[in-house]
């Protein structure tokens, strides 16, 4: 019987430190699961240190290693597009090079595929040990909120490595928006999801690519890309302030009419102003992140563009 194909995608971003730990534990792991052929495909988001270098080098030690290298930066999620799109597998996995994704879950993930009947095998973090306190619980709110005002579904604590069958992969291709979030439209196309959790792990080597303001802008345009709920809370708080503005106004001419009093209260006028004009910036700005994603899409740019690809990938 001819061995299924297995691509491991792995997005890169200046991590020349953690790829020899990473490379060990690809070998490990291929070994491991000798029953399947590996292609192991590595995506460098224009990295500024070795990270390129090694990725050569391992592509001429190694013909199960290939690499995909951009003009510029293009973002963690242009990578996984990338690396979806070139991968050519029968199954295809995500996952970080950190080795904050245990690729020891990946037989696990294999079996829940190809044996128990799933389409996806997804892993997720069941605690945050490790985790500052602040952007733990700014998690928790973010994956509660979503699970309330859109339409799909993100397991709390889910995570971007998953291992997928080939008709999974192709849905999350055919979507081919610019702005991406990924754990959003892997809960949109649907399939038959096995989760499986496991313990937060830190990353092996390296820093961080992703800080709290970064992760914060990230959640915002989650939501915007799977939600019009912030729309209709604008339209509705815009609606409550015009009345609460009229009533106020009709109050102070009476005032005036009927007692002949002169309108006083300078400053508590000067704060109700200065809520409303905040206010009313805050909504446009609600607005404008819509017509932006609009903006963007309609350019039609392509999501990455390639300085240097090794041999024998095809689109």
């Amino acid at each position: 019987m001819e061995q299924q194909k297995i691509s491991l995608v792995i997005p890169c971003y200046n991590e020349e430190e953690a790829l020899p730990y990473l490379h060990s534990s690809l070998l490990a792991i291929a070994e491991k699961m000798d029953y399947a052929e590996f292609e192991l495909l590595l995506v460098n988001n224009c990295s500024h240190d070795g990270t390129l270098k090694l990725m050569r080098e391992y592509a001429q030690k190694d013909s199960r290693f290939k690499y995909i290298s951009f003009s510029r930066n293009f973002g963690k999620e242009a990578s996984m597009y990338a690396g979806l799109s070139y991968a050519g597998g029968d199954y295809v996995a995500l996952l970080d090079a950190d080795l904050q994704d245990p690729p020891d879950l990946l037989p696990e993930m294999y079996r829940c595929v190809t044996q128990e009947g799933y389409d996806c095998a997804a892993a997720y973090r069941q605690n945050r040990k490790g985790e500052p306190f602040f952007r733990s619980m700014f998690a928790n709110v973010f994956y509660k909120l979503m699970g309330k005002i859109s339409n799909v579904n993100i397991m709390n604590g889910a995570r971007d490595f998953r291992l997928m069958s080939r008709k999974v992969v192709n849905a999350i291709l055919s979507l081919e928006e610019s702005e991406r979030f990924s754990k959003g439209i892997f809960g949109w196309v649907g399939f038959k999801t096995k989760w499986i959790p496991f313990e937060n792990m830190e990353r092996v080597a390296g820093k961080t690519k992703l800080p709290f303001f970064s992760s914060l802008i990230y959640a915002f345009k989650g939501i915007v890309a799977f939600s019009t709920v912030p729309l209709v809370i604008s339209s509705i708080a815009g609606l409550i302030t015009c009345i609460a503005a009229i009533i106020y106004t009709v109050a102070v001419i009476v005032k005036q009419a009927v007692w002949n009093e002169a309108v006083s209260g300078y400053a508590s006028q000067m704060c109700v102003m200065l809520f409303g004009f905040g206010f009313t910036l805050l909504i446009l700005g609600i607005i404008g992140q819509y017509l932006a994603q609009i903006y963007l899409e309609i350019k039609n740019r392509p999501k990455f563009i390639i300085e240097e690809i090794s041999e024998g990938l095809d689109s």
